[in-house]
C-alpha cells in the first residue's frame, strides 16, 4: 500500500504530472486548502515549516478544493498568484481537486483510508486538513483543520530523523 500511495498520480497546479515518489521527500505534508476560507492563513505557517525542514526533507504539498463552502472559486492561475502574492508560497501546489464524494481525487480517497478521522469517519470535514507521511509512505497521521502548522512540529522532527 505505501509504494502504491507514492506512486498515484498527481497534477502540478502548471499542469505537470508528478507523484509523491518525484519528491522524495523523508516527509510529506499534504494539505487541502483554500483562498478564501477562515483558515487561509495557515499558508504562512505551511510555507514557514517548507522554508524551515525542507532541506532536511520535509515536502509541504498543496491541493486547493471548492468543496467546502465554494471558498476556493478561483482557477489554477488564479489560486497560484494568490498564493505567492499573500503568503509568499513557494511550496508546490496542485490542480484544483475534491477530496470527498465519487470525484475525490484517489490520493485523498487512500490518505482517508490510512488516517480516518474523529470516530473512524472517512470524509474530510473542512479546508486545511493535513496528512503527514513518512518519506516511504508506511506512516499517516491526519491533522484537524484547527490544528495549526507550527503543532506539527514534534511530528515532523521525529519523521525527518
Amino acid at each position: 500500500m505505501s509504494t502504491q500511495l507514492l506512486d498515484i498520480p498527481i497534477t502540478a497546479i502548471n499542469g505537470e504530472q508528478k507523484t509523491l515518489a518525484d519528491f522524495s521527500g523523508k516527509a510529506f505534508l499534504v494539505v487541502n486548502t483554500a483562498s478564501n476560507c477562515g483558515f487561509t492563513p495557515q499558508y504562512k505557517g505551511l510555507e514557514q515549516l517548507w522554508q524551515r525542514y525542507r532541506d532536511q526533507g520535509l515536502v509541504v504539498l498543496g491541493f486547493p478544493c471548492n468543496q467546502f463552502g465554494k471558498q476556493e472559486p478561483g482557477d489554477e492561475a488564479a489560486i497560484s498568484q494568490f498564493c505567492e502574492l499573500n503568503f509568499g508560497v513557494s511550496f508546490p501546489l496542485f490542480k484544483k481537486i475534491d477530496v470527498n464524494g465519487s470525484q475525490a481525487h484517489p490520493l485523498f480517497s487512500a490518505l482517508k483510508k490510512r488516517a480516518p478521522g474523529v470516530l473512524g469517519s472517512q470524509a474530510i470535514k473542512w479546508n486545511f486538513t493535513k496528512f503527514l507521511l513518512s518519506g516511504d509512505g508506511r506512516r499517516v497521521t491526519r491533522f484537524a483543520p484547527l490544528s495549526k502548522p507550527e503543532d506539527l512540529v514534534t511530528e515532523i522532527e521525529a519523521l525527518l530523523k
